[in-house]
């Protein structure tokens, strides 16, 4: 699909963001793994933080396409900084999806304010199998009081603002999942490590615990039991995102063989034809990623179910990070697995992309259960829904 003069714009504004903010600093802050706070300021400035907030709440509210062709470009200048941006969506979309007036006030002001929001789902021992959770949340009066500990949460130790899954009825098992709303650095909620990571190093991923963590009934989001259906549309809403940011990534890897190669070659026609083709086939791959995925937002953008629409865009879009990044370091040799080319530090960018909010193993049984659904007879799909 192609873009509007307004998207084209936007894209032009983020890659100069891009350009200044992140490039220049991207290697150094994934040498030391720490976390880039300048960026939230200058992020808030560039209008970044609260891209998909509707403006009644002083967000952007850009469309889905418009925030991935802004992750793409931000997955360009580095995936570690990208990752703190788009998992900021992730953040606020619970609220924005079943929130009250009342609780995407709450929500929705710290980050339009220049801070950054948290999804807490993920658990030791309960990784894809969000079934196997083990947190509480026990109402008294009127606050819950919630137990338990998270896993690989992103931006964990700066998030003001977090969407937080517990069981209400643990008899229930994900039919007892709920979900909350957390204010950061609240007492009984705490940080207890820190995750040194392979690749997106600048960005901050944690290991939380809540022990007796107070949180009042009003901040309950939907009803007792709605967590796992809110996780679900959550993560369909961002699963594309990262899907444009791992297009981003591998836009990246092939643009960096390319000024190799202008720079070896006084006349780059003499390049091999196998290499080449290898170019050749790189771009054949991100031009078809980057498209799957815009599709995938504009089914979004036109209020369609987009599960499975999801579940290929994330997929594909980081399987294609995960190979044009490792077939640029081939094309490049040693000097691509050499720390002074940013080819390596894109291939271990790229592999959290098929990872992390739903590996690519459960996005293909997510379509796979669709294709089968398809072809039961209706009798039997009638029966399963029972």
């Amino acid at each position: 699909m192609l873009l509007t003069p307004e998207q084209q714009e936007i894209q032009r504004l983020t890659r100069e963001f891009a350009e200044k903010h992140i490039i220049p600093v991207a290697e150094e802050y994934d040498r030391t793994g720490e976390f880039p706070e300048f960026i939230i300021g200058a992020a808030k400035q560039a209008d970044l933080l609260a891209m998909g907030i509707p403006k009644q709440f002083g967000g952007r509210d850009l469309d889905a396409v418009t925030q991935g062709v802004i992750l793409e470009e931000l997955g360009y200048g580095c995936a570690g900084f990208a990752t703190i941006l788009g998992v900021n969506g992730l953040g606020y979309y619970a609220p924005l999806l079943v929130g009250t007036e009342e609780q995407k006030k709450l929500y929705f002001a710290p980050v339009v304010e220049g801070g950054l929001s948290a999804f807490a789902l993920t658990e030791p021992g309960a990784g894809s199998d969000v079934s196997a959770g083990k947190s509480t949340a026990k109402k008294v009066g009127d606050e819950y009081i919630l137990n338990g500990s998270k896993c690989f949460i992103t931006s964990g130790a700066y998030a003001k603002m977090f969407t937080i899954f517990a069981l209400t009825d643990p008899s229930k098992g994900l039919k007892g999942l709920s979900a909350f709303i957390v204010k950061g650095g609240s007492a009984g909620l705490v940080i207890t490590k820190h995750e040194n990571k392979l690749g997106i190093r600048g960005s901050n991923t944690v290991e939380l615990v809540m022990q007796d963590l107070l949180v009042p009934a009003s901040q309950l989001l939907g009803k007792e039991g709605d967590g796992m259906r809110i996780a679900m549309a959550s993560l369909d809403m961002a699963r594309p995102m990262v899907g444009s940011q791992s297009v981003g990534i591998a836009q990246r890897a092939l643009d960096e063989c390319l000024k190799y190669f202008s720079m070896k070659y006084p006349d780059p026609r003499k390049l091999g034809q196998a290499a080449q083709f290898k170019l050749a086939d790189m771009r054949i791959q991100i031009e078809a990623a980057r498209q799957t995925v815009r599709h995938a937002l504009s089914v979004k953008d036109a209020g369609l179910p987009i599960t499975i629409d999801s579940a290929i865009a994330k997929t594909m879009g980081s399987d294609t990070a995960m190979h044009v990044t490792t077939a640029a370091l081939a094309l490049l040799g040693a000097y691509g697995y050499s720390h002074d080319c940013v080819v390596e530090k894109l291939v271990r960018d790229a592999k959290i992309q098929q990872l992390y909010e739903g590996t690519n193993q459960v996005q293909r049984l997510v379509i796979a259960g669709q294709l089968i659904a398809s072809i039961m007879p209706k009798t039997a799909t009638a029966k399963a829904g029972r």
